[in-house]
């Protein structure tokens, strides 16, 4: 986005005032490094999670030529040795969540303090704005990646049918450095949701909320329906989205704007779909529905099965015929 970006909106702010957001150049603060410093270790791990994930081409054949001839010994070793290093790359994914669950975690205590509003949080300690939004552009591209390598789940099934069946028959490679049983039921449960970092956020943001009750629940849900705020305006607004630098910039825009709706909608008592709700969902619906279809049809999905409140009764027929598939 290059200079700071001006954002007049009544959504943003209720005062009328002038809301400033820069998501490429914020620098922390005094205030903000050592919270931003803890984040930024979880977010350089980030990109090489990204890439591992995006490399990752599965196991497939050799399972299948296992699964073929059952009782050539050649074919279950040759099996093995590809699937092994392919699930503790799932199990350093799995890890890498719990740690961006940590993450999101110190960005919100500070971010939803009572020492100011959520718009002055975001407005003051951009660089913390920042990594939240790289938390939820990465959490976004995470889930569609994952949601169209049906390998994942395939090699992890083999993996612990395999490992199972040599627990059984006691043969050495069971033992030691595989991942135990306890471990995998927990990586089964991550992996056999779609969208498994979304989760990870979403529950992560529920345990923030009740684990400090003395926080109001406002401070939270207020600084979630900004940013989707902010984004919304950048997005729609010409001369906003003339000074961003590529249209990547677009995209991780729309990922963050998805990405707050989400987990202000598991956040909020009454979801994010209501007509009182503080997040125009029209607005956002409709920035998303004047992409680039290819670009924006998995964003779109995540709003139509991810959310909590989607399909209440409180939320309007419009809002649901615009997300209704084409």
């Amino acid at each position: 986005m290059g200079n700071l970006i001006k954002v007049l909106t009544r959504d943003i702010d209720n005062n009328g005032g002038n809301f400033f957001l820069d998501f490429e150049n914020a620098q922390p603060t005094e205030a903000e490094r050592q919270v931003w410093e803890k984040v930024n270790e979880v977010l350089r791990e980030a990109v090489h999670v990204l890439e591992d994930l995006q490399s990752y081409s599965g196991a497939g054949e050799a399972i299948r030529q296992a699964i073929q001839h059952p009782n050539e010994d050649r074919m279950q070793e040759k099996a093995w040795s590809a699937v092994r290093p392919l699930v503790f790359k799932l199990k350093k994914f799995y890890e890498f969540s719990l740690k961006l669950e940590g993450a999101l975690h110190g960005l919100l205590r500070f971010l939803t303090s009572t020492r100011c509003s959520p718009t002055q949080h975001l407005e003051q300690e951009q660089a913390l704005a920042r990594q939240f939004a790289e938390i939820l552009h990465f959490t976004l591209r995470f889930d569609e990646l994952k949601m169209t390598n049906p390998a994942i789940q395939n090699d992890f099934s083999y993996y612990r049918r395999t490992l199972s069946r040599m627990r059984i028959n006691k043969n050495k490679p069971a033992c030691q450095s595989e991942v135990n049983n306890e471990l995998a039921n927990r990586m089964s449960l991550f992996y056999a949701n779609a969208t498994p970092m979304l989760k990870t956020l979403s529950d992560a943001t529920t345990k923030f909320v009740s684990e400090n009750a003395d926080l109001p629940l406002e401070n939270t849900t207020d600084c979630l329906s900004t940013m989707a705020s902010v984004c919304k305006v950048m997005l729609e607004t010409p001369e906003y989205r003339k000074r961003f630098a590529s249209e990547d910039t677009v995209l991780f825009c729309l990922r963050v704007m998805v990405g707050v709706i989400i987990l202000y909608d598991y956040v909020h008592p009454a979801g994010a779909f209501i007509k009182s709700s503080k997040i125009d969902m029209k607005g956002c619906i409709k920035v998303l529905r004047e992409q680039q279809p290819n670009s924006v049809e998995g964003l779109l999905n995540a709003l139509r099965y991810t959310t909590k409140h989607l399909n209440d009764e409180t939320t309007s027929k419009q809002i649901k015929s615009m997300l209704q598939a084409n």
